[in-house]
């Protein structure tokens, strides 16, 4: 086909064009209905990008990124399919470059939370305590 252009995205703020030698496809049988060619095309497809070979990664990325693999048979068409896959592995590429989000800060609860809470576990015990036996 041609070569795989991934927009821009977090992490990727010029987006990233990917070169067709650097992508694997294969084709082979989909199962599922198909009609009178359900046994004779090759519609479904695999697309692998192997990100630790790449040229177009920076050393970081390549670590993060890794290998790649996506499948696309929901289609009739193979070339419908190709599209698909291509879609697909451009998403996965955008997700596994974009930055990890920040780690949660912890905090405390504040004064107020904490006295309301014994509060309502004083009423609660208060509550319970009536429960008990009826004296004279």
């Amino acid at each position: 086909m041609t070569d795989l252009r991934v927009p821009p995205g977090p992490g990727l703020p010029d987006g990233l064009l990917v070169p067709e030698e650097e992508l694997v496809e294969r084709f082979s049988r989909a199962s599922g209905p198909g009609g009178q060619s359900v046994n004779t095309t090759d519609s479904r497809v695999e697309l692998v990008f192997e990100g630790a070979t790449s040229s177009v990664l920076t050393p970081a990325e390549r670590e993060r990124v890794g290998t790649i693999r996506v499948v696309a048979a929901e289609h009739r068409s193979q070339h419908r399919n190709r599209l698909a896959a291509r879609d697909r592995l451009a998403d996965a590429l955008r997700s596994a470059l974009a930055p990890p989000p920040p780690p949660r800060v912890p905090t405390k609860p504040s004064k107020s939370s904490r006295r309301r809470r014994v509060e309502a576990k004083r009423r609660r015990g208060q509550t319970k305590a009536l429960r008990g036996r009826v004296r004279d």
